[in-house]
């Protein structure tokens, strides 16, 4: 993997926070949605996992809440926090079930695929 990775600035336009540490997330595992031209799927939208979403995930076919030991993965539950992909998570707001979103540790990649304003509308970490 290439260990080059993109500018860590959030949509906000200042320094990424880590996302979640426990679970680890990102593409890296680093804790952080950063990303670069190896992460095709620009994991790069740190939400606030919901029940509601880990059941439309798995209805999509991307079961996040069963762990799978053999790769690091414990599984995901309610109020985790987790580096999603973009467009995953543009589906899940087309479908009304879009998780809510800490802007602070969202990469600013995540903005070539969703809008400002629609990330913002779904911010957990704005007054």
């Amino acid at each position: 993997m290439n260990s080059q990775i993109d500018d860590a600035i959030n949509v906000l336009g200042e320094p990424l926070l880590i996302c979640s540490e426990s679970p680890i997330t990102g593409f890296f595992r680093d804790g952080s949605c950063n990303t670069n031209k190896e992460d095709v799927g620009s994991h790069t939208v740190c939400i606030e996992v919901s029940q509601e979403f880990l059941e439309y995930s798995r209805f999509k076919g991307n079961d996040l809440s069963t762990p799978a030991l053999e790769h690091g993965f414990p599984g995901l539950k309610s109020g985790d926090h987790w580096c999603l992909c973009a467009a995953r998570w543009l589906e899940a707001k087309q479908h009304n079930m879009a998780p809510r979103v800490h802007l602070m540790a969202t990469h600013k990649k995540a903005l070539e695929i969703i809008p400002l304003e629609e990330l913002k509308k779904f911010a957990a970490d704005l007054n």
